[in-house]
């Protein structure tokens, strides 16, 4: 069993199944976790999973695996009010789920686009993984940390920029509409650090900190297609001020 596999079994029983004895099974003794919602360990887990409500299920739109990494993007239903877009990153160790990030915001129903937040292509595909990998990193470093848009077609599309993120019409002319009327707002886009990369074939996550009127978590969803990005999801969600644990988000 790869570590994709192992993943999809193990969010598999403990969410789909919401079994709290999937957690002697496949969480690590030693289980790190970086969301808000629950503190480290394995106990901490199994008592979430105990108490998820009769009407919970997650619904699985796509998984990106690289190395140790699995990253998960889908929605979670009924753990709330709100229906919740979601990525998941799990470190896998010696078999077993090692440390956990999350990210989480409400589904939104009309996008500036027309597209959902979770559309789209389900499976990477051939294209390079080194290659998508590169090209998003000189991305992030260029455009969203030093902020030289004069670059941005070098890396996006003009044909094709298909956009996911809900006030964000396709196109650079929609990303750039949108960015304009966020800096109206005071909700510039910051990205200082970006902590992770995660590709394979033409699909890569970037996992960020920055700030967007406050401080912020970015998680990026990138599509790569002939050397240009030609789609995008995402979930921005602000940094609380204090967790269950010490770890922090990232």
């Amino acid at each position: 069993m790869n570590n994709k596999e192992l993943v999809l079994k193990a969010t598999g029983e403990l969410f789909g199944d919401r079994d709290p004895s999937a957690v002697d099974r496949w969480v690590s003794p030693d289980y790190r976790q970086h969301s808000s919602l629950v503190a480290d360990g394995p106990e901490a887990l199994r008592g979430l999973v105990s108490t998820l409500p009769d009407g919970f299920r997650y619904e699985l739109a796509r998984v990106v695996a690289d190395g140790d990494l699995v990253a998960l993007h889908g929605v979670y239903h009924g753990f709330g009010p709100q229906s919740l877009v979601a990525f998941d990153l799990f470190r896998v160790q010696d078999g077993k789920l090692a440390e956990h990030w999350d990210a989480l915001t409400p589904v939104v129903e009309e996008t500036a686009s027309g597209r959902s937040q979770m559309d789209g292509p389900a499976r990477p595909t051939g294209e390079d993984t080194e290659r998508s990998r590169a090209l998003v990193e000189e991305f992030a470093q260029r455009i969203l940390q030093d902020a030289d848009y004069s670059a941005l077609t070098d890396y996006i599309s003009t044909e094709t920029y298909l956009q996911h993120n809900p006030e964000a019409a396709d196109g650079l002319d929609g990303f750039g509409a949108a960015a304009a009327k966020w800096a109206e707002q005071g909700r510039n886009l910051v990205y200082k650090t970006v902590h992770r990369v995660v590709a394979e074939g033409d699909l890569v996550l970037l996992q960020s900190e920055g700030e967007f009127g406050e401080p912020v978590a970015y998680w990026d969803l990138f599509r790569v297609r002939d050397g240009k990005i030609v789609e995008h999801w995402d979930v921005i969600t602000p940094v609380p001020a204090a967790l269950p644990h010490p770890n922090g988000l990232f």
